[in-house]
């Protein structure tokens, strides 16, 4: 005979997002990835002040954000001055550097790289400025060079521990092209060696590049509670599935499907869901350019938003700009009727003839509270 306290102890185990009393985490709203060789200690701070540059060129004051991204009038001074303050203030929220697709250098220069990164780390932990989401991503294993990928991340996390003593909060490795699901074991267990080095337990998030990796999401959750997130990449993804390269965008119907696959495979495990990324920057510096790039980028980050993806990579110091613009603008187009309806719901009194249901409160309170993350 089935124990049923047994079952519903493994339901809590697996799906611990689902039930009323969790809480979800602070998740960053974007992934910031920086290519190895062209990383320093300040890069973050270029990267911010590059994004202002702009701001303060083509996008000077309320009107202008409103002409560029559609921002309703009632909210438009609001976003603005949230912009510009998070800009001056934390321009990126999570970091990558970056020894994959965007690396440049060869096998020979990678240590000589990684000794750059950990000595720049360093530097921004000691100084404060180290994002509050960082780390880096590694190559691929389907390469077919597992300990190219394994001996830069061991030396990251050794030298960073080291000059740090202990890695610093906030760390996470990404790995990508899982095209293999014994990939996944594999890299957990290496991660589980580096764990004494570290000073904490070692999580990693997958890359979602690969049709066949669609197929076993759920081995993800097999890791021993290592997994922290799923990104999804859509240049990759959309190449693998033979989609033509002017129809290789996030917000084809193909990536939908991916990313809703993801969902199914996660929802209510905890594990975080991201975005992909747009491979482009200002044709120019003209405002016509610029303003065009923000537009194309701010309509893929509201698809993302609108299908519950609600973080995304940013690629460029440009999609700084309509990446925090969106997010607020997304959040506080809502929020005062969200809360409008939770008190309602909790004052059993009608509000504008909706009638709530529970499942519905739980979503709008978690939008209240992942709007008060991003608004911060």
């Amino acid at each position: 005979m089935l124990d049923f306290d047994q079952v519903h102890r493994e339901q809590q185990a697996l799906y611990p997002a689902a039930e009323p009393v969790w809480q979800p985490g602070w998740q960053p709203v974007h992934t910031v990835y920086v290519p190895a060789d062209r990383f320093s200690a300040g890069t973050v701070a270029a990267w911010g002040e590059e994004a202002l540059g702009l701001v303060k060129a083509h996008l000077a004051g309320p009107d202008e954000l409103a002409g560029v991204f559609g921002v309703p009038d009632g909210i438009a001074g609001d976003v603005h001055g949230r912009l510009v303050r998070k800009l001056a203030a934390e321009p990126v929220e999570d970091l990558r550097v970056d020894f994959e697709d965007g690396y440049g250098g060869g096998p020979d220069d990678e240590d000589g790289h990684v000794d750059q990164a950990v000595e720049a780390l360093a530097a921004m932990h000691a100084a404060g400025t180290l994002p509050r989401r960082w780390g880096l991503r590694v190559k691929s294993f389907a390469d077919g060079d597992p300990a190219r990928s394994t001996r830069t991340l061991d030396r990251f996390v050794t030298g960073l521990a080291g000059r740090a003593g202990g890695l610093p909060e906030g760390f996470v490795v990404t790995f990508p092209k899982v095209l293999m699901e014994a990939y996944l074991g594999m890299f957990a267990g290496f991660l589980q060696g580096l764990d004494d080095r570290a000073g904490r337990r070692l999580r990693f998030e997958m890359q979602v590049e690969a049709p066949q990796t669609v197929r076993f999401l759920r081995a993800g959750l097999t890791c021993g509670g290592r997994l922290a997130a799923a990104h999804f990449g859509v240049f990759d993804y959309t190449a693998a599935i033979g989609l033509p390269p002017h129809e290789q965008r996030l917000d084809h119907p193909a990536c939908d499907h991916a990313r809703h696959v993801m969902q199914t495979a996660y929802a209510g495990t905890g594990v975080e869901l991201s975005d992909g990324s747009l491979a482009a920057s200002p044709a120019s510096g003209s405002a016509e350019d610029v303003r065009a790039l923000w537009r194309r980028h701010a309509g893929l980050v509201r698809h993302s938003l609108g299908h519950g993806f609600h973080q995304g990579w940013d690629m460029h110091p440009s999609h700084l700009v309509s990446r925090f613009a969106t997010v607020y603008s997304f959040h506080l187009a809502t929020y005062d009727s969200y809360r409008e309806r939770v008190r309602a719901w909790r004052e059993r009194r009608p509000v504008g003839g909706v009638l709530d249901e529970p499942a519905t409160i739980r979503t709008l309170e978690s939008a209240l509270r992942r709007a008060d993350a991003a608004l911060g």
